[in-house]
């Protein structure tokens, strides 16, 4: 996973990203919050909207811990088909961004979810992650 990068499914070709749950101009606004949440902080964040296996969160790990630099990194991880959010933050990250900030990042971003916003939600949780880390 590359940093800045909305991360999907392996099996899925370009095709079938434009045709999954965001439209173009929904992917660039997640890819503007990506980069503006990298720049503004010294931690690398990563998305993942997609199928999570059962643990979700062991799920959400594992992918957060083959991130380049786990340490620095934050992984929001969606499957929205579940109804499952996971934020795993690196221990660097964990520094500025505690556990009970990123559960009310979750909160507010499970409230745009449930509008059925999932670009929103995640836009907006990228910003509040960002400023606690800044």
């Amino acid at each position: 996973m590359a940093t800045g990068e909305v991360v999907l499914p392996e099996a899925q070709s370009r095709n079938e990203v434009l045709d999954g749950p965001f439209n173009v101009k929904q992917l660039l606004r997640i890819d503007e919050a990506l980069s503006a949440a990298d720049r503004e902080t010294d931690l690398t964040f990563s998305v993942y909207v997609g199928p999570l296996h059962e643990p979700t969160i062991g799920a959400a790990r594992g992918m957060h811990d083959q991130l380049p630099d786990p340490e620095n990194s934050v992984l929001i991880a969606v499957s929205p088909a579940q109804r499952k959010l996971e934020i795993v933050t690196g221990e660097i990250a964990a520094k500025s961004i505690t556990d009970r900030s990123a559960a009310l990042v979750a909160l507010s971003m499970t409230a745009a979810f449930t509008g059925g916003d999932i670009a929103r939600g995640i836009v907006d949780g990228l910003r509040m992650l960002a400023d606690q880390a800044s």
